[in-house]
């Protein structure tokens, strides 16, 4: 069974976003992310300071498998990223909703934080995507 935490939001790009302090969040890919691509073997981090829009293709993660495009969920500036995933690409397969985040984003203000996370799919809305 898929962990879905009911305490993040979700993309339908299998992306989770967790809010962390009033204006920024915490990204990283979701448990059924990481089973669908089998053991991660390489991951590619946006650059700090850049700016994102929300769709922008801003970072890889390569798989046995695959390699897939990780999205941007918001139009954000990345503020952070989790370094240890370079020595370590092992940890999405893991801990993918813990020590696996990806990134983290900053907007402007608070309201514009609400708007966005808004838009973007609860636990019970992220399962009807999965077929769970």
């Amino acid at each position: 069974m898929t962990q879905t935490p009911e305490d993040l939001r979700y993309t339908e790009e299998h992306e989770w976003v967790q809010r962390i302090s009033p204006t920024r969040v915490r990204v990283g890919i979701t448990d059924y992310a990481q089973s669908q691509l089998g053991d991660v073997v390489f991951v590619q981090l946006p650059e700090a300071d850049r700016d994102a829009a929300a769709g922008d293709s801003i970072a890889e993660v390569e798989s046995t498998k695959s390699v897939s495009d990780i999205y941007a969920p918001l139009a954000a500036k990345v503020v952070a990223v989790n370094e240890d995933l370079v020595q370590k690409p092992e940890t999405l397969n893991t801990d993918p909703y813990g020590e696996g985040w990806l990134f983290e984003l900053e907007l402007a203000d608070p309201a514009t934080l609400d708007a966005a996370l808004g838009e973007l799919l609860d636990a019970a809305g992220y399962q009807g995507v999965i077929g769970g």
